[in-house]
């Protein structure tokens, strides 16, 4: 099959045809590590092959913790002022960008990183119908670098780029199976939620996504789906709208 082409959503039985897919720094790494683990990268990939395979539309917005959170960093360093290690942070997801992009293309997924921040060399700035363009041509896009900006997480920059390339969803993934009204290792009476109002996750101050997050997908009503991507499988079925994790809308 060549780049242009790409097998119909529609024929497929995925409820989405156009995700917003949020990748933690964590997902580069095993759990309680740093840095990158290409065997979880590669993992990873295989199960955003599977949809792409389905003909869904996939954008990849992804974060740098595995290597280096501006927000923490400027906390706990005295020489390096706040703006400076948020730039950093965003420099640390393009390097995750370019081990995905790597993994995706090894596993036959034509793929694209666009950045926030200027960087030709090693990628495509970010352009908004640039980026359409490639989702409608069957390409995976990673974006990276965050909005291009300081103090705003990646979690915002999901939201924000899902409502300029109209996206259906945004698909957390996490390490755990949903959203859950405390932690679910420290109470064990926590309810886990199946479905969830904007709403009521800011009023319970939930630590789904950031509140800027939030409100920018709830004033274009694309729904969030959180859900355990380690799980075999689990990507392919949230796409195929079915039960899994905690949907936010």
């Amino acid at each position: 099959m060549s780049e242009s082409e790409s097998p119909s959503s529609e024929s497929s039985g995925a409820t989405y045809k156009r995700v917003l897919l949020k990748l933690s720094g964590n997902s580069f790494c095993r759990s309680g590590e740093s840095g990158i683990t290409m065997a979880e990268v590669s993992s990873v990939s295989q199960q955003i092959r599977r949809i792409h395979d389905t003909g869904v539309e996939v954008a990849i917005v992804c974060g740098g913790g595995n290597i280096l959170r501006g927000r923490d960093f400027a906390a706990f360093s005295a020489t390096i002022n706040p703006p400076t290690a948020h730039y950093m942070g965003m420099l640390a997801t393009c390097i995750n960008g370019l081990a995905l992009q790597d993994a995706l293309e090894n596993a036959g997924v034509p793929t694209r990183l666009q950045t926030a921040i200027r960087m030709e060399g090693v990628a495509e700035p970010f352009i908004r119908r640039r980026c359409v363009r490639h989702l409608e041509k069957g390409r995976v896009v990673i974006l990276a670098a965050g909005t291009g900006s300081p103090f705003v997480t990646t979690d915002t920059a999901a939201a924000l780029r899902a409502r300029e390339i109209e996206a259906d969803v945004v698909l957390k993934a996490t390490r755990v199976d949903g959203i859950y009204s405390d932690d679910p290792e420290k109470n064990p009476h926590a309810v886990k939620y199946s479905d969830i109002s904007f709403q009521e996750v800011l009023k319970q101050d939930l630590k789904v996504m950031d509140a800027q997050a939030m409100h920018h997908c709830m004033e274009q009503n694309i729904p969030i789906v959180v859900f355990n991507y380690q799980k075999e499988g689990n990507l392919e079925r949230v796409v195929a709208g079915e039960k899994i994790g905690t949907r936010v809308g």
